[in-house]
């Protein structure tokens, strides 16, 4: 188990942001890639506001949050520091609203149900909203997302929302220590990310590709990730198994 000491101070943040992108840095270069293509996300589930001000202070524009409800409150919480808020966890329907009200990005768009209730929404309030549609590429049944072989069918069916902005892909490699299988699941989502590309680019957006966490982000850099999402590297170790934030499919 890697060992995420806790960051409260400012400097605390700022010295464990330049550790991740130091090595994000690293990982694009030893890919022969831009460093600056890749995206970091700062995942601050289960983070409290206090020490949210502190990551905002020290540098984080944006926040991920898996749940609707804890990103709901810490938005009111934050809204006087102009931070923006990325829903990256699985959505209920019934929480369409509050995404439609509150997020500026969703990463998980995974079913016909939920883009059609987050259409309305956005819809009813004037907005438009980026999205990353999920794919399961691991085919483990407690995750998320759609089929790969489901992809492009809803994203010729998601264009049709002007509502809803694709920009790219999403997914949640396996948790395994075997490299090369973690590896399997990034070079999975650019290849079907690339076969869009190549066949109905409009239909993918900027292409992004938001895969890797705390424990697999180098890798998934080096299959040419553009989109990071780090928690505990940033914040610290979390009390709340990811099985609380991660439910089962």
């Amino acid at each position: 188990m890697t060992d995420y000491p806790a960051a409260h101070t400012v400097e605390d943040f700022r010295a464990n942001l330049a550790a991740v992108r130091t090595r994000i840095d690293a990982a694009a270069r030893a890919a022969d890639r831009d460093p600056s293509d890749v995206r970091l996300l700062p995942v601050s589930k289960t983070v409290e506001a206090d020490r949210l001000r502190n990551a905002v202070a020290a540098g984080c524009d944006w926040l991920g949050e898996n749940k609707v409800q804890e990103a709901k409150r810490k938005h009111g919480e934050l809204a006087d520091t102009g931070v923006k808020w990325a829903v990256i966890g699985h959505l209920q329907t019934n929480k369409a609203k509050d995404v439609a009200a509150i997020a500026d990005e969703f990463q998980a768009l995974d079913s016909m149900r939920v883009a059609e209730a987050l259409d309305r929404r956005l819809t009813m309030v004037e907005r438009t909203l980026d999205v990353y549609v999920q794919v399961n590429t691991s085919g483990e049944e407690s995750k998320f997302g759609l089929a790969p072989d489901e992809l492009p069918a809803f994203l010729a069916q998601v264009v049709g929302f002007e509502t809803l902005r694709v920009q790219g892909l999403m997914t949640l490699a396996v948790n395994s220590p075997d490299e090369e299988q973690v590896r399997g699941c990034f070079r999975l989502l650019r290849e079907l990310r690339d076969r869009v590309r190549d066949t109905d680019p409009d239909l993918i957006g900027a292409g992004e590709l938001s895969m890797g966490m705390s424990g697999d982000y180098p890798l998934a850099i080096a299959e040419g990730s553009t989109c990071v999402r780090v928690g505990q590297a940033i914040f610290g170790a979390r009390a709340t198994p990811d099985s609380h934030y991660w439910p089962a499919g």
